[in-house]
């Protein structure tokens, strides 16, 4: 490479990755007068914040929702911007709190009696977590406290299958997990304050605007991050770039994977963390129907039992799609087991659960679009989760500075909420405060952005 070459790949920062971590970065230190890279490999901005409008539709096939906008960097943001949201507050795998059908055992809807008793059921025992993951000793899943915590409630064994049942398919739903493998503080960050919202103009509009003006290299396919505390080489499929600093914002399962070299290898804390946190199991399959056949003014559709040990909870979309439209997720076990299927096979399976409860009148999808995060060759998954052994402060502990030169971001490194865009939009902000050894508002975004 010449020298002329040299010097237009010298930067005082290279972020790897164009999602919304690495955008905010980069957009932050930009703004504070810095020579910026964005290196992205996918030929989109966004990374796991992906809006599909082929065939004139809008899907979000990656994240959807904000949970919870209240005292919200990230809703704050989103409504400076301008953008367009409608309020689903089901994104928590609540028992409640919104219109809800329960379907039991035997395929036949709950009266709002048996409902009231079995979400009753399920606040008891949640009390009881609190206490038994407070006190559970290192290495606990949260199979193990969940089982404490039933085995307190002295109920005959159908009543507590129904809430061990429940709590299993949280888990899954929650972090793509079986609940024996995930770490029995796996959950504590699962709370939501206030409504939750999702996006019917597409979630990437946040990334696009994110990213207007920025110097982003898309189908640059990073391989190594080189670092000494005198700077950083970033290799690329598309050459090689160097930097005072590097913030690299790649999923947990792209850190870990063999495609993908920092080196020298990231030292301790950092390793060990790393180590401890895995990428899930988590897939969306979005169904859209000639007509509905659930019933009106319902946002979700649970199933109880057998049944539904892979397809227990179908959530009504149609106001956001302005179609008849059902989400169901793969997650966890039933994600690893249908890895390989066909879609048609999957859509089968699905609706042979949604027969069972609604018979005849459940007709053959007009559209399916199903996600395949775990076979993504820049993600290796939805994200991550703690596996049994780790504890929450290891999403931070991931995110501390190497030598002033290599940071780390994304929405593993964040431990107040992880595996969400929130968490993704605050670990871009620490990076860029990190880099420049200074606080910057991450309210100033908009501001700055073009018109």
């Amino acid at each position: 490479m010449s020298d002329v070459e040299n010097s237009v790949n010298h930067f005082d920062t290279v972020v790897v990755g164009a999602g919304v971590s690495g955008l905010t970065a980069a957009r932050l230190l930009a703004q504070a007068g810095q020579r910026v890279v964005v290196l992205e490999a996918r030929e989109r901005l966004g990374g796991r914040l992906w809006t599909d409008r082929s065939g004139g539709t809008i899907t979000d096939r990656g994240a959807s929702w904000i949970h919870g906008i209240e005292n919200s960097p990230l809703a704050d943001l989103v409504e400076q911007l301008g953008m367009k949201t409608v309020e689903f507050t089901v994104g928590g795998y609540q028992p409640d709190s919104r219109p809800m059908a329960h379907y039991g055992p035997d395929g036949k809807r709950l009266s709002a009696a048996a409902a009231e008793a079995y979400v009753a059921d399920i606040h008891r025992v949640d009390a009881a977590l609190v206490e038994v993951i407070a006190g559970s000793t290192p290495g606990s899943s949260y199979g193990d406290v969940v089982e404490a915590a039933l085995a307190q409630q002295s109920w005959d064994d159908d009543r507590t299958e129904l809430v061990r049942e429940y709590l299993r398919h949280r888990s899954e739903e929650q972090y793509g997990v079986w609940i024996d493998n995930l770490d029995a503080h796996g959950l504590d960050d699962d709370a939501i304050e206030g409504d939750e919202v999702v996006f019917p103009d597409g979630y990437d509009v946040l990334a696009q605007r994110l990213g207007d003006g920025l110097d982003v290299r898309l189908e640059h396919v990073v391989s190594r991050v080189a670092w000494t505390a005198d700077g950083v080489t970033v290799t690329s499929d598309r050459g090689d770039f160097t930097a005072a600093r590097v913030v690299v914002t790649v999923p947990v399962g792209v850190l870990k994977s063999s495609e993908f070299a920092i080196e020298p290898a990231l030292p301790e804390p950092v390793a060990g963390a790393l180590d401890r946190l895995e990428m899930n199991n988590f897939e969306k399959v979005f169904l859209r129907f000639p007509k509905k056949f659930w019933d009106d003014d319902v946002y979700v559709i649970r199933q109880q039992g057998e049944a539904g040990k892979w397809w227990h909870s179908w959530y009504d979309l149609t106001a956001l799609h302005g179609e008849p439209t059902l989400l169901t997720f793969a997650a966890g076990p039933c994600a690893v087991a249908i890895r390989d299927w066909e879609e048609s096979a999957v859509v089968d399976s699905i609706l042979e659960a949604l027969r069972r409860l609604y018979g005849d009148r459940v007709e053959q999808p007009t559209r399916v679009d199903m996600t395949d995060w775990q076979k993504d060759a820049y993600a290796h998954g939805s994200y991550a989760y703690m596996t049994v052994g780790s504890t929450p402060e290891d999403h931070d502990v991931l995110a501390t500075p190497i030598d002033g030169v290599l940071h780390l971001a994304g929405e593993a490194t964040w431990t107040d909420d992880p595996a969400t865009v929130t968490a993704a939009l605050l670990s871009g902000h620490r990076a860029a405060e990190n880099v420049l050894g200074r606080e910057v508002p991450i309210s100033s975004i908009p501001d700055q952005l073009p018109r």
